[in-house]
């Protein structure tokens, strides 16, 4: 049974070592000792070098990809398969190209036996949050980046997840409609205060949304090797807070830390082009 001091999510001691497809005795350690908490209604972004392994602790949560060692846990209960409590919104688009937004939207309602009436009201309720009202019968290929982004993100919170995952999810995006989405996420999560866990690269974006960041090191064997909570003010918005004093403080901290694993990961990514 959880109780409330539990953490939503728990990684303890998680390493994660994948075999060759080629050689099963070639092994690669992607994530090693590493532990994440999560409280209830926190928001943690996880940041660091392209590669290091920021999206396997993704999958790991999700139950996508079962560890190799340690535990994970969800609201203090052992986690067994797919993380039910969890919805992922994934970088690429996950849209149904067949479906319409409405469509896209109630995917998941649909597929847990709601009656059609009820999952159309609460999908098209949901695109009106995200500002996509009277967009419901357009189909992915007919909508913008940040329009297909919004349908995904309805998609995902309609489904009225504990845990919210999120995979660099606006990295496609321009600036100015990245904020606008940023925004729009940081409104929507201040109704409900979930716990989120969200992946990015982008350390402004880290700073800007998060209650924590969490820093990665270089791979293989990717582990924290920095923990900042956020202490700036809610609410947030995105391109306003980064002229703020405490930011551009918080920032050269994080930057301080996350800039020699920057530059492993980038040296070990020019290796196999050199070898070549």
């Amino acid at each position: 049974m959880a109780t409330p001091d539990q953490p939503a999510l728990a990684l303890q001691d998680v390493t994660c070592t994948f075999a060759s497809r080629e050689n099963r005795r070639d092994r690669y350690t992607a994530v090693r000792d590493t532990t994440l908490l999560i409280a209830p209604g926190e928001f943690v972004s996880v940041v660091g070098p392209t590669g290091c392994g920021k999206s396997t602790l993704l999958n790991i949560s999700a139950g996508l990809l079962q560890s190799s060692s340690g535990t994970v846990s969800v609201f203090g209960e052992p986690l067994k398969g797919i993380n039910r409590r969890a919805g992922y919104m994934f970088q690429a688009d996950a849209l149904m190209p067949w479906r319409s937004a409405l469509d896209n939207v109630t995917a998941g309602l649909a597929f847990e036996g709601m009656p059609k009436d009820e999952a159309r009201s609460r999908g098209e309720a949901w695109l009106k949050r995200v500002g996509l009202s009277g967009f419901g019968d357009r189909y992915p290929h007919q909508l913008s980046g940040g329009m297909r982004k919004r349908v995904a993100m309805a998609q995902t919170l309609i489904l009225d997840p504990d845990i919210i995952l999120m995979d660099e999810p606006f990295s496609a995006l321009d600036i100015q409609t990245r904020q606008l989405m940023e925004n729009e996420l940081l409104e929507l999560w201040a109704a409900k205060r979930k716990a989120v866990l969200f992946i990015t690269h982008d350390l402004d974006e880290a700073i800007s949304m998060s209650d924590r960041v969490v820093v990665l090191s270089a791979g293989p064997g990717t582990h924290p090797i920095g923990e900042f909570a956020i202490d700036l003010p809610r609410p947030r918005d995105v391109a306003e807070i980064r002229s703020h004093p405490r930011f551009v403080e918080l920032h050269a901290q994080i930057w301080g830390v996350l800039r020699e694993e920057v530059l492993k990961g980038y040296q070990q990514q020019l290796k196999p082009a050199v070898a070549n």
